[in-house]
């Protein structure tokens, strides 16, 4: 189960940057992503945007461990949105044990865009 922080809820929509390291691309492609997109269909949720899908070609200032494979922005509607899929049974059941297998790592970091 993703463990979520306390977080600043209801200040609309919020941007989710994934740093992913592949176990198997294919399954998560595949699999995970329309399993995760059926989650949101069930919950009724919508705004949900992938935003960015990019292949890493090079670490210029990362530590050693930090090897990615994919990087990804996904924007949400609120905070609130977010919390509800990931804790959600449907997303539990279907989605997150996929995640599992086709991941090796992960990092998750919730994002607000900034406005000049």
């Amino acid at each position: 189960m993703i463990q979520l922080p306390e977080i600043e809820l209801g200040q609309g929509p919020v941007l989710m940057l994934n740093l992913v390291k592949f176990k198997d691309r294919k399954i998560y492609f595949e699999q995970y992503v329309p399993a995760f997109g059926e989650v949101v269909k069930q919950l009724g949720i919508q705004g949900v945007n992938v935003k960015v899908v990019s292949d890493v070609l090079a670490n210029i200032i990362a530590e050693e461990s930090d090897e990615w494979d994919e990087v990804m922005l996904v924007e949400y509607p609120s905070a609130e949105a977010f919390k509800a899929i990931a804790e959600s049974e449907a997303y539990q059941t279907l989605a997150n044990p996929l995640r599992l297998a086709a991941t090796e790592k992960l990092k998750l970091i919730m994002t607000r865009e900034f406005k000049l």
